[in-house]
């Protein structure tokens, strides 16, 4: 029995043994490992490095939650940088393996806020800013979160549209610019797959092939054709090209060159390159920094030819990715300097455009934004400094956004973005701002609906137009607006009053077309004033008056030489002699509503005529009420002649006030 008892110990020894050795020597496999991904990390090559993490970190005893903290951290750092989604879960690792650096919280809290995960976000934004109260990104980032509803609400009005015609499946697709101001050529950077390299494997940044200059061209019935491999020595099999900007005549190109090795981070140049003809020249880099090993990208030409803006990770800049602008002479770079703390944050602000009118387009992680990079617009203002603003959904989303170029003076063209990309791939993505267009459009009739064909509109606006417009057979009219103008419309016609209508596009965010119709009184005959109401029996105004006594008022002040004779009449119901009375009070009522409304008593005169002026049944009353006939008058003898029901009517009709014109000549002489 002893024996069998010894036999197996000596076995479960040997077992013991064996474990310990193979422990060690995975302690020893994965420590070459671990340091093998600093050294990938440390030259920038995030791809590489973030794999050698996660095999290392599966290996880690869960005991050693120091290193495995450490190791899942720099794993979210790599995949951060090159937009893989397992950041967010790397983070959490570390955060789980209490990683002693409280920037996890922050890290955590970016791609949290990229991922769309706003609440998780915000509270990791918070937890950050219990370490370092001071950090700008944090608290940017909180607001930018506390900002989202209002900005989704408030998206603008540019129309973006994914481009099927530039991008392909499986590479990215980004930065894309126009060669000349016709806008008839577009370079865009790419990874996709060419002939020309001499090896189509992987980055060990991106973990994509390099990038190259692709070129489309606009074919004589204005549609892109298929880009081509930008030709001469700007692409090299040894070299990550792209990120391109042209001078204004298109014949000079400055991009962005990265060369890289296994021994030392060669970092990124600018190049210059220029064209005589089809073939571009041998490459130059340029000279900015006396210290060759400050890495410098992302150029943008601005129209001027001689201001260049780029790119830079130079240690005294306000954090991350600076935007730095400076003189061109040859291929020195005179004059630099940081564009300051209104651009630039201790996050990454990148791919500068610079429009004609000296508007900078960036993108950024550091100001408010949806997640990921977002595109600004950046405006210079007069004392020098920048007005800066987000582009707002839908250019810009909870991807990175990045990239634009405009087609000429145009608010349309391109930019980058890898939204819905679950493996991060950038696309091209086209956008237009939709003009707005302002129209006021309406009819001429007369008092009683017939439309006015020979009719005159003139219009005035604030920024100086005043043009006339006849309108069209059927009394119709339509005319363009501008932005931001007052107008005041007067409509005339012969044998007519005129009327005047104002209106405004001031402030107006959306386009719109206004309904303004004219109805024009005549001059040579009475004019029946719709809804004018007294107390029964009584000459008091109701309050349902006030409308039809504004615009009585209103065509008074439209047509200041006119003076009219205003009129109340009753119906045959009562005594003649009341009748008579009750309506010249009625019409004086009028006149005073009138005068007291600023209309000089001497335009104005009241007359009563009772039952005296039956109406005389014209077209549009004999339409409305088939029953009466035209030309009759609705005299009381005629309407004992009709219904009960009709006689109500008739003597509804003949209850009316009237104005018509005496003169037409007032203070004209």
């Amino acid at each position: 029995m002893q024996f069998f008892i010894k036999k197996p110990s000596f076995i479960l020894y040997r077992i013991i043994s064996l474990c310990l050795l193979l422990l060690f020597l995975q302690s020893c496999g994965v420590s070459s490992r671990i340091k093998k991904a600093d050294s990938r990390f440390e030259l920038g090559e995030y791809y590489a490095a973030g794999d050698l993490y996660k095999s290392s970190y599966g290996r880690i005893p869960n005991k050693d939650k120091s290193l495995r903290g450490y190791v899942a951290f720099r794993q979210g750092e790599c995949y951060r940088l090159i937009n893989n989604q397992r950041a967010e879960q790397a983070y959490l690792n570390a955060i789980r393996n209490n990683f002693a650096d409280s920037t996890v919280f922050l890290r955590y809290a970016q791609v949290l806020h990229r991922n769309g995960k706003y609440g998780e976000a915000l509270r990791n934004y918070q937890l950050y800013l219990q370490k370092d109260s001071s950090c700008i990104i944090a608290k940017n980032g909180i607001r930018a979160i506390q900002m989202l509803e209002e900005w989704q609400k408030n998206a603008t009005r540019y129309v973006v549209k994914y481009d099927n015609q530039f991008n392909v499946r499986r590479a990215s697709t980004f930065s894309p610019a126009f060669v000349n101001t016709a806008a008839d050529e577009l370079v865009f950077t790419s990874t996709r797959s060419t002939d020309k390299k001499a090896t189509a494997k992987a980055d060990p940044i991106t973990g994509l092939p390099k990038n190259n200059l692709f070129l489309a061209r606009k074919n004589a019935t204005g549609k892109w054709g298929k880009p081509e491999l930008l030709e001469g020595e700007i692409n090299t099999p040894e070299t990550d090209d792209g990120v391109c900007s042209f001078a204004a005549n298109g014949k000079t190109i400055y991009f962005t060159r990265a060369q890289q090795s296994d021994l030392v981070d060669m970092g990124t140049k600018i190049y210059v390159s220029s064209r005589a003809g089809a073939t571009w020249s041998p490459p130059q880099m340029l000279k900015i920094f006396s210290d060759s090993s400050i890495s410098v990208a992302h150029p943008a030409i601005a129209p001027d030819g001689q201001t260049l803006y780029f790119v830079s990770d130079k240690k005294d800049g306000l954090g991350g990715k600076d935007i730095y602008r400076a003189t061109l002479e040859g291929t020195d770079c005179k004059y630099i300097e940081n564009l300051g703390p209104e651009i630039n944050t201790p996050g990454d602000e990148m791919f500068p455009v610079v429009r004609a009118d000296g508007t900078l387009y960036f993108s950024s992680n550091g100001h408010p934004g949806f997640g990921g990079l977002d595109i600004f617009k950046a405006v210079p203002q007069k004392n020098g400094g920048w007005k800066v603003e987000n582009m707002g959904a839908p250019v810009n989303s909870k991807a990175d956004d990045f990239g634009m170029t405009f087609a000429g003076e145009s608010e349309s063209g391109y930019f980058s973005s890898n939204r819905n990309e679950m493996r991060g791939y950038d696309a091209l993505w086209s956008f237009h701002l939709p003009e707005l267009i302002y129209l006021v459009e309406g009819k001429v009739f007369d008092d009683q609906g017939q439309t006015i064909s020979d009719a005159t509109i003139r219009i005035v606006g604030s920024n100086g137009m005043n043009a006339r417009i006849q309108t069209k057979k059927d009394g119709t009219f339509r005319i363009k607006l501008e932005k931001d103008v007052d107008y005041v419309m007067l409509a005339t016609a012969r044998g007519f009053l005129n009327q005047k209508n104002e209106l405004s596009t001031q402030g107006l965010t959306d386009s719109k077309t206004f309904n303004v119709n004219f109805k024009l009184s005549s001059i040579s005959k009475p004019v029946k004033i719709e809804n004018i109401f007294y107390e029964f029996g009584k000459w008091d105004l109701t309050p349902a008056s006030e409308k039809s006594l504004q615009e009585l008022v209103k065509l008074l002040k439209d047509n200041p030489n006119i003076t009219i004779e205003l009129s109340s009449h009753t119906d045959y119901i009562g005594d003649n002699a009341f009748n008579k009375n009750l309506s010249e009070k009625r019409a004086q009522s009028v006149v005073n509503y009138l005068i007291k409304a600023g209309i000089d008593k001497e335009r104005l005169t009241a007359v009563g005529y009772g039952e005296e002026k039956p109406i005389v049944v014209d077209e549009s009353l004999a339409q409305k009420y088939p029953f009466l006939k035209v030309g009759e008058t609705l005299t009381e003898s005629y309407i004992l002649t009709l219904t009960p029901e009709q006689q109500e009517i008739a003597n509804q009709i003949n209850r009316r006030t009237e104005f018509r014109v005496l003169k037409t000549t007032y203070n004209l002489y």
